[in-house]
């Protein structure tokens, strides 16, 4: 140890610390290191603690540092940063509280041992000061993160909910946090400080790298947030203050965006909220949600089978059902072909059952639900009927079916090029009524080209019925491009920026895997016209949108080259399905799909 410390210039140093070959003197200098760092005033704080940050990330369940005091040290140290603001804005000790409630995080990230020690420590208090923002937003983040990871075990959780601010802090920034993020970093490039852009770029990259960031940055406060309630969710007792009004229908758009696109963000949330009976209550009295619940249900993303799950808990509820069924059903209906969505295992069977048990209750309660939502769930039960009775059908007879149903399906395929939409719809509407309910193939072209023709018809809301079917008909579910693209289309009719975002991009994905010559990418160049659509709607789903708006800010030019990582086309937008409507019309159908001009003259009817 005297050999190390003899060719360093710092006595105590850190880094000569860990390098010492005996074990027994390295854990006592460890343990010596951690305990006086915090009295001391020198300048060589920030370095090693950056070191143990660093190794916090990549060893979070590392036992050494846990048992030679680290908890307590940061704790004192994010301490000292509140107490003594002239020592913080000393050289770089402004950078300590960041890198130790980070390190606090990291810790308790995995381990419900470390956890325990952690609050046997007394992080919690320095932390929840910080959550208060007694420094700024960047604390802020790795607090909430911190104390999130203490709330997802049971041994730790009273001690955070002891501190009854908390889920009221969570709540306001989960609210907040986008326009903090904005206000207070993104707009005043000339303002920013200089350590939060450090941080956020690690020194690497200028004022545009710092903005992508803390567009990210601004989207984990949030999520991070969200995580936090939803661990308060799960306790009835604290749902009265989770569920009001003006929070629970902000949720659904809490999405995280494409930086943070892996997040349960607020539909998560909803989801727990949904498992109690009082949560249930609450979220059916607000339309607002419910509504974003059923496009999300019909999203082909992540979150669909939490919105799903949503949505059958509210239907099977009898106190809320009545509340809900006539927005759900159609939406479940929708869903209703779908064979398996992730873990959810014969997902169709259970919409099914759960709509069928509605119906009884209706029934033998005053509380009806509407004549078209009744005739909806019988056609239904009806086609899953005609299913059953399929199975024991002579094979010929259901041949015959499938001949008759092509037969009618061209006769459409031929009104359509003539430019006669509405006829083209009504033949495939024939045609799906005789086609056998077994015959998926067939009933996912039949599906995506009836919705083409309510795209025309400027019907979206028919045309996103028809294309989520052909979707959940689909093998593998949520794959077919065409019905992706036709969605998006709908969805960007109707102003749902997110949805039809989230479609185009996977639409572009399932191109650049798809076999069909008529659907690859060209020398892997994205299609100008999902290009234009992309970037229109990243431009209306900025996380900061709403923010640079209240705030007077100039929008930021999101350009879609930042998702494909080339040049997008800077032409004015104008909707696929206007131009579709010019085109199609006046094209020639034929069986033997083509997709003309990259699929804005689509051949709209697809080979069965």
């Amino acid at each position: 140890m005297d050999k190390i410390q003899s060719d360093c210039p710092y006595p105590g140093c850190f880094f000569c610390v860990m390098k010492e070959a005996n074990p027994s003197r390295r854990r006592a200098s460890v343990l010596k290191f951690f305990r006086e760092l915090p009295s001391q005033d020198d300048d060589t704080h920030v370095l090693p603690i950056s070191g143990l940050w660093n190794t916090a990330m990549a060893h979070p369940n590392d036992p050494e540092f846990i048992n030679l005091g680290i908890f307590e040290c940061m704790a004192t140290l994010i301490w000292k940063g509140l107490k003594n603001r002239r020592w913080l804005a000393h050289d770089q000790n402004i950078y300590i509280p960041y890198y130790a409630a980070h390190i606090i995080g990291s810790y308790t990230m995995n381990m419900e041992e470390f956890a325990e020690r952690a609050v046997r420590a007394g992080v919690i208090p320095p932390l929840v000061e910080l959550l208060r923002g007694r420094l700024t937003w960047v604390e802020q983040r790795v607090a909430v993160r911190a104390l999130g990871h203490l709330t997802t075990y049971p041994s730790t959780f009273p001690a955070v909910a002891d501190h009854g601010e908390v889920l009221e802090l969570a709540i306001q920034l989960a609210s907040s946090s986008l326009e903090i993020g904005y206000s207070h970093f993104y707009q005043f490039v000339d303002r920013r400080l200089g350590y939060h852009c450090d941080l956020l770029t690690r020194g690497m990259g200028g004022a545009e790298t710092e903005s992508r960031k803390a567009e990210e940055w601004a989207s984990q406060l949030q999520c991070w947030s969200l995580q936090l309630i939803n661990c308060f969710a799960f306790k009835p007792e604290f749902l009265r203050d989770i569920c009001k009004a003006n929070f629970l229908v902000k949720l659904p758009g809490m999405w995280g965006g494409l930086v943070n696109e892996n997040s349960p963000a607020g539909v998560g949330l909803l989801r727990t909220i949904c498992q109690s009976k009082v949560g249930r209550g609450h979220v059916a009295n607000i339309p607002g949600t419910i509504d974003a619940l059923c496009n999300i249900a019909r999203s082909s993303d992540d979150w669909q089978y939490m919105a799903v799950d949503c949505l059958i808990w509210l239907v099977q509820d009898a106190n809320t059902c009545h509340k809900v069924i006539d927005k759900a059903a159609p939406t479940l209906i929708d869903l209703a072909d779908i064979s398996t969505l992730g873990d959810y295992k014969k997902l169709g069977d259970t919409i099914v059952t759960v709509l069928q048990e509605c119906m009884q209750q209706s029934g033998n309660s005053c509380r009806t639900i509407s004549t078209q939502t009744k005739a909806e769930i019988d056609e239904l039960l009806r086609c899953k009927k005609s299913l059953k009775l399929e199975k024991s059908m002579p094979k010929e007879d259901l041949h015959i079916k499938q001949a008759a149903a092509l037969v009618v399906k061209l006769e459409g395929n031929s009104l359509f090029s003539s430019g006669n939409i509405a006829g083209a719809a009504e033949k495939y509407s024939e045609a799906l009524a005789l086609c056998p309910m077994k015959s998926k193939k067939e009933r996912v072209v039949l599906y995506s080209n009836r919705a083409q023709c309510y795209l025309l018809l400027q019907q979206p809301l028919a045309a996103i019925s028809d294309a989520t079917r052909a979707l959940c008909l689909h093998s593998p579910v949520n794959r077919h491009a065409k019905s992706l693209w036709r969605r998006a289309q709908a969805y960007d009719m109707l102003g749902f920026a997110k949805e039809s975002l989230l479609d185009a991009i996977l639409f572009i994905n399932e191109c650049s895997q798809s076999n069909d010559p008529d659907l690859s990418l060209k020398q892997n160049k994205v299609p100008d016209y999902a290009q234009r659509l992309v970037k229109k709607q990243m431009r209306t789903t900025w996380l900061f949108r709403e923010a640079a708006l209240e705030h007077g800010g100039v929008h930021c030019e999101v350009d879609a080259s930042d998702a494909f990582g080339q040049e997008a086309d800077d032409s004015e937008w104008e909707t696929a399905s206007e131009r579709d409507a010019e085109s199609d019309a006046r094209g020639e159908a034929d069986d033997e799909t083509e997709w003309k001009n990259h699929g804005h003259q689509d051949d709209f009817c697809e080979k069965s």
